[in-house]
């Protein structure tokens, strides 16, 4: 009888050990799994924060540039309106010296039927 419970105790012993064994093993299974999301959450971690740096690179370059071109529209629409002015202005000398040339010839006619031949 004390065989058998010795016997029975170095099974049970022999079990807890196994159970043990498997315990330990599973528990650094779970680290390995946790180590291994711990490097990809750094990994990304990285990447977004290069990502955010690169996007406020962009946005700054994104804002610099929109205020360049709204001083470089607004400067093109002073020169249309400049140019607009320009050609009325000139359209309106060009029928000026039209009207001039038509008033001195008419004179010029007048001024020679005055003298004898």
């Amino acid at each position: 009888a004390e065989y058998m419970g010795t016997l029975l105790m170095a099974q049970q012993g022999a079990s807890l050990q196994g159970y043990n064994n498997e315990l330990v093993k599973s528990i650094e299974e779970l680290r390995d799994k946790r180590e291994q999301i711990s490097r990809a959450i750094m990994k990304e971690e990285e990447e977004k924060a290069k990502i955010q740096n690169d996007l406020r690179i962009l946005t700054e370059r994104l804002s610099r540039i929109n205020e360049s071109l709204a001083r470089k529209i607004s400067a093109r629409n002073e020169y249309d309106n400049c140019l607009q002015e320009s050609e009325a202005a000139y359209l309106k000398i060009l029928e000026s010296s039209q009207t001039l040339l038509h008033v001195l010839k008419r004179e010029a006619v007048n001024l020679q039927k005055q003298i004898p031949e």
